[in-house]
Formats: structure tokens, C-alpha cells, sequence
């Protein structure tokens, strides 16, 4: 069995929201946290957006979110829908036509504002076609695009106006006995964006997708959105989430996915445990680690390895870990596997050994999976 288990101080109490369904994939009510995506590519390259979709996937991507701004997109979504490995989120914006359109072409949701695209019988459509098609729908509320009498209500975006914009869209769909949705409140503002989940928490039971929008670059975009999910995971709150980043779409998942395995939310892939490095190092931690990681990527079996590089954590570390290497003297380091030390080998031959040693446990744990699950 892993080592990577939740122990009971680890714990988070998650918020109780109703459940819907994103096509296959369920999404709220207790179930696994969802990891989304949106592509870049233009929707009508629908190769290029398909290759995009896959690429999402293979990363662990739940759900795929696609924009639809026109009809051409909306006659490419089609074939992006058939071709793709999991379920689409359409990207809808004003227009109800498009929202009509990306339901029948087999959206599994709708990213909409239903306040937005125009009169009663326009939103009565667009709900119609999607309960006809089984579409859920996201309730989109982003602090830059509020609407302008809550902005001359509250003087600017703020966390009262957020909320009270996605209560008014939730109002619209519940008064159409539409119930599928979940809603998302987001900002390039941390504090904001915080603070309007948590007063949204409180109104709704509807399922709550998470994100801080337009978070930045790969490396200041990661710190935001860890700190500002992370602030809300570790409350309990959030049932899906997205990370913005202005990088390649794949790098969104996996930032995702480690914002949640640091919180013991979500396991998939190897959690890599590594020190800085120093001086007493028995060998280079930093390249060691980059080289793993890439080679690496493949295994999705949710399992811990630790890579230190002296004698003074490692061993401790090691014992916590699925496999471990902890660096020594004359040029070579000690394995260590379930927790246990296990035999010495020489750095030179490090790489390929662990990447050996973590396929084998991997095979071991999925093994045992089988098993439970075949009890």
C-alpha cells in the first residue's frame, strides 16, 4: 500500500453543496475536486484545438473549457465535442444564439451569464435548449466585468457587488426551475476574490467553481493562485477549479493538481519531495529533480518519492515516502522503498534506478487497487 495516505489531522471539512453533472463527470455533493482547463487555440483550428484538448488531458484535465464567440465556432464545437476524451465547457458571452447553438452541438455545460444575453424569452431559450440537450451551466461573475448599475451601486468591484451579481443570475435560473449549475466569483485580486467566495458560500448551495482570473505569468500566476485557492480549499470551499495562467494550458493542470495534493485534496502522478540543496549535498539535487519530473510524467499513480540530498532530513523524510534517495559519501546514496531502508547504489546510476524503483511501486499499488476493488 502507499504511504500517501490523509492522516487525521490533515483533514478539511468540505463545504456541503448539490451535486450536478458535467457530462460524465460529477461535480459537487462530495465528489473528487475537478481540474479544468480553457484552450487558446482559435475553435474553428479544429485539429489544432482537438491536438489541444488531448494534450489537456493527458495532463489530467477533468473538463475543457472552449470559447464560442461566433458560428463558425459553434459548428466546430461540434466536432470537438465527438473527438474529445472529456466533457466541454462552452464559452459563452452575450450572444444566446451561440449558447443555443453550443448546447445542440453537445456542450456538456455552458459558461454563461444568463443576465447577459438579453430579454426573458432569450434566456428562456437558451435554459430550454440546455435541459433538452442535458447541458449543466457556470455561472461566470468576474470583478472586470460587472454589470454597470452594480458598479454605480457600489462605486467600483468589490466583493458585495460580485456577490450580488452571481445571486441575480442564480435567480434567473431558479425562477426557470433550472437547477443544474454551479458559479464562480472571480478576480485578479486575491482578497476580493476570497472574500466573495466565502459570502457566496453562505447564500447558495450550488457547486462552486474556483479560480483567480487573470493571475499572470507561469511562475507569478502559480504563487496567486496557490495562495488565493489554497486559501479557500484549506476552508472547504470549492468543487472544481481552474488555474489562469497566461502559459501553456497543460501547465494550468498541473498547478492545479499540486495546489491540490499540497493540501491532500487530490492525488494523481508523483508528489516529488526535494530539499534546496546545500552544500552537504551528496550530489546535484537540483538537476536530479528536473530530470525526474520529466521522466516521470508518465506515472499517474498517486505516490511520494523524496530526493534529498544529505543525511540530516533524509532518512526522516525517507521513511515518509513510497521510495526515497537520500544522498551519502563517495559517490553514492541510500534507497529507500515502503518507508524502509533498503539497499545503497552509486549517483551515476541515480536516475534510471529511481525511475525504475517508482514503476515498479506504482505497479504495486495499482495491483492492490485491483484487488480492493475486485473485493
Amino acid at each position: 500500500m502507499s504511504l500517501n495516505h490523509i492522516r487525521p489531522w490533515k483533514n478539511i471539512d468540505r463545504r456541503k453543496s448539490r451535486q450536478i453533472m458535467v457530462g460524465s463527470v460529477p461535480v459537487g455533493g462530495g465528489a473528487p475536486i475537478t481540474v479544468q482547463t480553457m484552450t487558446n487555440t482559435l475553435t474553428t483550428d479544429i485539429k489544432g484545438t482537438i491536438a489541444q484538448v488531448q494534450a489537456a488531458t493527458d495532463a489530467g484535465a477533468d473538463i475543457v473549457r472552449i470559447s464560442v464567440p461566433d458560428q463558425d465556432s459553434s459548428k466546430a464545437l461540434k466536432e470537438i465535442v465527438r473527438e474529445s476524451p472529456v466533457p466541454i465547457v462552452a464559452d459563452i458571452h452575450f450572444h444566446y444564439k451561440r449558447g443555443i447553438e453550443a448546447a445542440e452541438a453537445g456542450a456538456a455545460c455552458l459558461r454563461i451569464n444568463p443576465g447577459n444575453i438579453g430579454n426573458q424569452e432569450r434566456v428562456r431559450e437558451v435554459i430550454k435548449a440546455a435541459r433538452d440537450n442535458n447541458c449543466s451551466m457556470r455561472i461566470g461573475v468576474n470583478a472586470g466585468s460587472l454589470e454597470k448599475h452594480l458598479l454605480e451601486k457600489y462605486g467600483e468591484p468589490c466583493p458585495d457587488a460580485m456577490v450580488e451579481s452571481g445571486l441575480d443570475h442564480i435567480k434567473i435560473l431558479e425562477d426557470n426551475d433550472f437547477l443544474n449549475f454551479k458559479i464562480s466569483m472571480k478576480a485578479s485580486d486575491v482578497f476580493m476574490t476570497a472574500a466573495a467566495y466565502h459570502q457566496l458560500a453562505d447564500a447558495t448551495d450550488a457547486p462552486l467553481h474556483l479560480g483567480i482570473t487573470e493571475a499572470g505569468g507561469l511562475m507569478s500566476g502559480t504563487i496567486k493562485s496557490a495562495i488565493g485557492l489554497g486559501n479557500l480549499l484549506w476552508a472547504g470551499l470549492g468543487d472544481t477549479i481552474r488555474v489562469s495562467l497566461s502559459a501553456d494550458p497543460v501547465e494550468e493542470i498541473k498547478v492545479g493538481y499540486d495546489i491540490l495534493k499540497s493540501l491532500g485534496l487530490r492525488h494523481r502522478g508523483v508528489n516529488i519531495i526535494s530539499c534546496p540543496s546545500c552544500a552537504r549535498q551528496g550530489f546535484d539535487v537540483i538537476k536530479t529533480v528536473e530530470a525526474l519530473e520529466k521522466r516521470l510524467e508518465h506515472i499517474k499513480t498517486p505516490m511520494s518519492l523524496s530526493i534529498i540530498g544529505c543525511v540530516v532530513n533524509g532518512p526522516g523524510e525517507a521513511l515518509m515516502t513510497d521510495v526515497g534517495w537520500t544522498g551519502g559519501g563517495n559517490g553514492r546514496g541510500m534507497v529507500y522503498l515502503g518507508g524502509a531502508k533498503s539497499h545503497a547504489m552509486d549517483n551515476d546510476k541515480m536516475i534510471e534506478h529511481i525511475v525504475e524503483q517508482v514503476e515498479a511501486k506504482a505497479a504495486e499499488i495499482d495491483a492492490a487497487t485491483d484487488v480492493e476493488a475486485a473485493e
